[in-house]
């Protein structure tokens, strides 16, 4: 499945959830999906949990939160781990 296939599963209205990105057809957040995915939680794990999403809707999260980081980053802290500190 391309990237585009993919994000074509992705709705962005803002008369639904505040406008947020969310997987088509559904009210949840493909920044939650995102977040569970990052605090280790399986694809399977989420698709028992909604089982009215596909397996192509979570990586259209995934596709989704790629497309957002491009040209865009995050400050990340330094000095938060051992490492970091003994240098």
């Amino acid at each position: 499945m391309t990237t585009n296939n993919l994000l074509s599963r992705i709705s962005i209205d803002p008369n639904i959830c505040f406008g947020k990105p969310c997987i088509k057809g559904h009210r949840i957040w493909v920044s939650m999906i995102l977040d569970y995915l990052a605090g280790g939680v399986s694809i399977e794990e989420l698709l028992e949990e909604y089982p009215g999403i596909e397996k192509e809707d979570i990586l259209a999260c995934i596709a989704y939160g790629a497309e957002m980081s491009k040209g865009y980053f995050v400050e990340i802290p330094i000095g938060t781990n051992k490492e970091a500190t003994k240098k």
